[in-house]
């Protein structure tokens, strides 16, 4: 019960980070190619992934039960996409470094005074540069979800583990039942046979 709940919890993180990155790689993707231009692999590799993890991550949290039955074969997938978000990350580490945002000093500043109050503009200015922030923010997210996508791997196989030893229990249990129920039998039986052999034997007496 709290693997299954963990679980949803991780993919739910898994899908909500997921859908931002999306939004942005595409977004670079329809640039380069509105200008007719191959789309790099530092942004293609990580598009990719992120489209293919998206999709996968809804379904399996969708379709719990089928999960469940098949969490091994889930948990290799989610391990296959471990590696190919850190090849994702990988392609984009050049962004890691890049100072996105700066600040720029204006000589031209004015302060007025009136009835209202003192108001004016500021001499310092925040320039951010939209593009390099986007890749950041796609690289942060495609850390996240190695991070993440080894959670519900580790977290399918310890279900699974569960499941085993549940059922393992349960045979045993079964099993000691039936024995103890064939004994049963065979007790009733053979008091059966015995009654049924004295009282044959007191009659011939």
């Amino acid at each position: 019960m709290i693997g299954g709940l963990l679980f949803s919890f991780w993919r739910f993180a898994e899908i909500v980070t997921l859908i931002p990155t999306l939004g942005m790689l595409a977004y670079f993707v329809h640039q380069f190619e509105s200008q007719n231009l191959l789309t790099p692999n530092s942004v293609l590799v990580l598009f990719i992934v992120s489209v293919l993890a998206a999709a996968w991550a809804i379904v399996t949290v969708f379709r719990r039960k089928s999960t469940r039955d098949s969490a091994i074969f889930v948990s290799l997938i989610d391990l296959a996409f471990v590696g190919a978000f850190i090849a994702g990350v990988y392609e984009l580490r050049y962004i890691a470094n890049a100072n996105c945002t700066n600040f720029s000093a204006d000589s031209h500043f004015s302060i007025t005074v009136n009835n209202d109050g003192v108001s004016g503009t500021s001499p310092f200015r925040l320039n951010t540069d939209k593009n390099c922030a986007m890749l950041k923010a796609s690289f942060a997210f495609g850390i996240m979800n190695c991070i993440f996508f080894a959670i519900t791997s580790f977290l399918l196989l310890f279900m699974h583990r569960k499941r085993d030893d549940r059922n393992v229990e349960v045979k045993e249990t079964y099993r000691r039942r039936s024995h103890d129920s064939r004994r049963g039998h065979s007790r009733s039986g053979s008091g059966h046979h015995r009654r049924s052999h004295d009282s044959r034997r007191q009659y011939y007496v």
